[in-house]
């Protein structure tokens, strides 16, 4: 049975009992408190909040606490930047050295404290405060004891003094442990340390070699070199990551690339302007140990883009050095091929068993460098494709003396061709025979490819060959590129070499009827190829047609008699489209035949029977491509044509009557409505006959109304009567609205004058009484006429 203490022993062990769950909640309590505050930097403890009644607060109390430190640290500066330039004259000498010396120490020492008591920020900003009166500290020396002293040269000792004394005080508070709090008898000492003072140091010690440069009047070498050199100390800094802080490392970055640009910007205007070998040499040394550092840098294990980066960087450094060395050696215009030539060397660094980032980052330094290079040459090549396009202002105007002469027509010839030449063989044969990667050997074979065509399509024009040579060279060079293996290259060049050599040959006659010729029986010739039918069938057609404009032009026969000469293009393209049979050129060569065709009409729009003709024959064309199943839309373009012929011819004639331009539209459109009614008895006759009756009544109308002669508007009426009486036959709804609508008009016509008559014979009463007779029969008889207007509208709604 279960024992029941008596309740005054009962009493006693709930006390104590309660008594050891308190005693193990302070313990807890205290443990939790201690936890806290070690987490309190990283992480902030979940602790429990009361319900919020208001808006909570918009920022963290560490922020705060922060803002507050630095505002105050400022403050202080700027107090003690004042008192030291305003106030300094109010004390002796000693009182000066005294109040800087004693507050220099006090805001220097007091880190010390706050450190061991773990109050980081505040130490933070006490020694911000500290290393700025350092600086005063510097600049009262220099006004009290030391004024004879050159201003420039005292800087740069005294911020190398002052980066030495830095570095010395931030790695001393280093070394300063925060002390252990009772609470937490397990937790190592912890190192303190500030974040400030060794940035500040790195920052005082770029200063020192620049300064010293500027005070020794060392010159433009030697200010490049000391930025170069103290770019390279930043560098050293900032490459160690496991000994040196981030802050530390940030600043030697910054400081890097910030000084090292402007050093490599100054080393590059002064290779660039070398007047002699002994200059060139000078900038290419600052040139040399700029990009060591850099290349440097891209071996230390970083980042591989970094790295990539930095050997890019390293890379086009040295290939600007020595170039700036062979610039000044060689003669003028060999600029350009000689930084190639450097670059081109740079691949050979490639051998060597280096890191893939500083491969990768050397090899782009070199594709660089000949990417520039070709840049140099885009002028010449521009001018030798597009220059010949002037001749078209001036065609058969004489031959000219040379090749230059034939592509300067209106654009001047740029410097140094011979060189520009060289560079594009020289970077087509570093396509050609550098590049080995399975993915990008096919794309460097057709890039050297191209630049061996520019190369070959402005070699005539750099070396000034006869006029006839030149035609000749650049028909070798369009055939070569016709029998190429790849479609698109040979598709893109054949075409570009092409169209030069047609605007090249444009100086003669004999030339141009030559090269066209020529040009459309290799075009013929290589369209049997299946892969470049698409393109070179439709460039043969373009060609033939160019060929028959230019054999008119040359038989001095009328731009109309050319016409007719061009409208073979297009039978011939429509024969060939026929062949194609719904392959990928048949399109292609239809759309060619069509441009075909629109040139032939353009050309003979100024004589109207000749024009006639030509439409003619445009839709015998035409209708012969309909004929083939999948092109039978096409017949109503034949229609078109043919109507368009026949009202051009009759406008040659000087045929006034519209019906002879209506009735060749009617009589075709009733055909073809008559059929769909056949074929779909649903039809609406609305869109079946009424665009062909409208076709010739409404003209037909018009003319009657101005007719003063009787035989048209009695033509006329006939016409709309059989047409209503049609419409009234077959129960059709066009036609009887339309006969029915024409009829009526031509009768109001007939009798108008007769009816102007009677109106003018009745007295004036007449015309108020007969119209108060008709509203009253029509108000007499409203209900009737209403079921009149329904019978016929319902007679109407039966019709189709």
């Amino acid at each position: 049975m279960t024992h029941i203490p008596p309740p005054a022993e009962e009493l006693r062990l709930l006390d104590a009992e309660l008594w050891r769950l308190e005693a193990r909640r302070a313990q807890l309590l205290a443990r939790r408190a201690w936890l806290v505050a070690h987490l309190q930097p990283s992480r902030p403890a979940p602790v429990s909040q009361p319900a919020a009644t208001g808006p909570g607060p918009e920022t963290s109390a560490p922020r705060v606490q922060n803002v507050l430190l630095l505002l105050g640290g400022v403050l202080l500066t700027i107090a003690a930047v004042a008192f030291t330039l305003v106030s300094w004259g109010h004390m002796g000498i000693a009182g000066r050295a005294l109040v800087l010396g004693t507050v220099t120490a006090i805001a220097l020492a007091a880190p010390v404290p706050l450190l061991r008591r773990g109050l980081r920020s505040t130490a933070e900003s006490v020694a911000g405060l500290g290393l700025a009166l350092t600086v005063l500290d510097a600049y009262a020396l220099h006004e009290v004891a030391l004024t004879d002293a050159d201003g420039m040269a005292y800087t740069a000792y005294a911020s190398a003094v002052l980066a030495l004394l830095w570095t010395g005080y931030g790695l001393g508070l280093g070394a300063v442990t925060v002390r252990r709090p009772v609470a937490e008898p397990a937790a190592p000492p912890r190192p303190a340390g500030l974040r400030l003072p060794l940035p500040f140091a790195l920052v005082a010690a770029q200063l020192p070699l620049p300064l010293w440069a500027i005070a020794a009047s060392w010159g433009t070498y030697g200010v490049a070199a000391a930025l170069v050199v103290t770019a390279g100390f930043d560098a050293a800094v900032a490459l160690p990551r496991t000994t040196t802080a981030t802050s530390v490392r940030v600043t030697a970055a910054v400081g890097a690339y910030g000084l090292g640009g402007g050093g490599v910007l100054v080393a590059g205007w002064l290779s660039w302007t070398a007047a002699g070998p002994s200059g060139a040499a000078r900038a290419a040394a600052l040139l040399v140990l700029a990009a060591a550092t850099a290349l440097v840098a891209a071996w230390r294990p970083t980042k591989p883009v970094m790295a990539t980066g930095h050997a890019l960087a390293g890379g086009v450094l040295l290939v600007a050095a020595f170039g700036a060395v062979l610039s000044v050696v060689l003669p003028d215009g060999w600029t350009v091929p000689a930084h190639l030539a450097c670059g081109v060397a740079l691949l050979a660094a490639l051998r060597d068993p280096l890191p893939e980032p500083v491969r990768r980052g050397l090899a782009w330094a070199s594709g660089s460098v000949q990417a520039l290079a070709l840049l140099w040459t885009v002028p010449l090549v521009l001018v030798t494709l597009l220059g010949p396009v002037g001749w078209v202002e001036r065609p058969w105007s004489g031959a000219p003396s040379d090749a230059r002469d034939a592509v300067t027509v209106h654009t001047p010839w740029p410097p140094h061709p011979a060189q520009a030449v060289l560079v594009l063989v020289a970077v087509a044969g570093v396509l050609a025979l550098v590049v080995r990667n399975a993915t990008w050997r096919p794309r460097a074979l057709t890039g050297a490819l191209v630049l061996v065509w520019a190369a070959c399509m402005a070699l005539p024009a750099a070396f000034e060959l006869p006029y006839v040579a030149t035609l000749l060279a650049l028909g070798g060079v369009t055939v070569a590129a016709a029998f190429l293996p790849n479609p698109w290259t040979t598709t893109t060049l054949t075409l570009a070499t092409s169209l030069n050599l047609v605007f090249l040959s444009l100086a003669t006659q004999p030339a141009t009827l030559t090269v066209l010729s020529a040009l459309t029986a290799l075009f013929v010739t290589v369209s049997g190829r299946p892969r470049l039918t698409p393109v070179m069938a439709p460039a043969a057609l373009a060609h033939a047609a160019a060929l028959a404009c230019a054999t008119g032009a040359a038989a001095d026969w009328q731009p109309q008699s050319t016409a007719l000469l061009v409208l073979v293009v297009p039978g011939a393209a429509a024969l060939l489209a026929a062949r194609l049979d719904g392959s990928a050129a048949t399109v292609p060569v239809e759309a060619t035949g069509a441009a075909a065709g629109l040139l032939a009409v353009a050309l003979a729009v100024t004589d109207p029977p000749m024009l006639a003709l030509v439409l003619a024959l445009c839709a015998v064309i035409t209708a012969g491509t309909a004929v083939r199943a999948e092109r039978r839309p096409v017949g109503y373009a034949a229609a078109a044509l043919f109507l368009l012929a026949t009202w051009v011819r009759l406008a040659a004639w000087d045929v006034t009557a519209p019906e002879a331009y209506t009735l060749p539209v009617t009589v075709p459109a009733l055909l073809v409505g008559a059929l769909r009614r056949h074929r779909d008895p649903l039809a609406s006759s609305w869109t079946a006959y009424a665009p062909g009756l409208a076709a010739t009544l409404a003209p037909s109308l018009v003319a009657a109304w101005g007719d003063q002669h009787g035989t048209r508007p009695l033509l006329l009426g006939a016409a709309a009567l059989l047409v209503t009486l049609v419409g009234a036959r077959h129960r059709l709804r066009a036609p009887l609205v339309l006969g029915g609508s024409a009829l009526v008009l031509d009768a109001v016509h007939e009798l108008a004058p007769y009816l102007v008559q009677v109106a003018d014979a009745l007295p004036r009463w007449v015309p108020p009484a007969l119209a108060g007779l008709l509203l009253l029969a029509l108000g007499a008889t409203y209900e009737q006429r209403l079921r009149d207007v329904r019978r016929v509208r319902d007679v109407l709604g039966r019709m189709s």
